[in-house]
C-alpha cells in the first residue's frame, strides 16, 4: 500500500474523517487509543466494522478525527467512515458490510425537524383552540 486512505461518514451534525495507512492494527480517535474510548456502548458500536474485517485490521492503522453532534451521532458517523475505508481498500468487505449492515456504507441523512412558527420551539405541536 503507498498510499493512506482517505474517507469520511456524516450522521446528524457529526462528522468523521477517516485515514487508513500501513501499521500495527491501531484504531485512534481523536488521538485517542480506541480501547480507552468511553462510553463502552459507543465503543462496542465502532468496533463492528473492525470485527467484521478482522483478518484486514491486524496491520493497518486507522486514526479518526470527528467533530459536532453527540456522542452517539458521533458513533455512528466514526462506524460510516471506518466501514467506508475498509471497503475502499478492500472492494470485496462492501458485500459483507451490506449484508450485515447498510448502515456501514451507507449515510443516514434523516435530519431534525425544524421548528415551526407559534409552536413554543416544538417542530409539530400548535397551541389548542378551545372554541367550536
Amino acid at each position: 500500500m503507498k498510499k493512506a486512505v482517505h474517507k469520511s461518514g456524516k450522521r446528524k451534525r457529526a462528522i468523521a474523517r477517516a485515514t487508513l495507512k500501513q501499521g500495527t492494527g491501531k484504531v485512534k480517535i481523536n488521538k485517542i487509543l480506541l480501547d480507552y474510548y468511553e462510553p463502552k456502548l459507543v465503543r462496542m458500536k465502532i468496533k463492528e466494522p473492525l470485527i467484521l474485517a478482522e483478518n484486514i485490521v491486524s496491520n493497518l492503522d486507522i486514526n479518526v478525527s470527528v467533530r459536532g453532534g453527540g456522542c452517539m451521532g458521533q458513533a455512528d458517523a466514526i462506524r460510516l467512515a471506518i466501514g467506508r475505508v475498509l471497503s475502499n481498500y478492500k472492494p470485496e468487505l462492501k458485500k459483507e458490510f451490506l449484508e450485515y449492515d447498510r448502515q456501514l456504507l451507507v449515510a443516514d441523512i434523516r435530519r431534525k425537524e425544524c421548528s415551526k412558527p407559534n409552536s413554543r420551539g416544538q417542530a409539530r405541536a400548535k397551541r389548542q383552540k378551545s372554541y367550536r
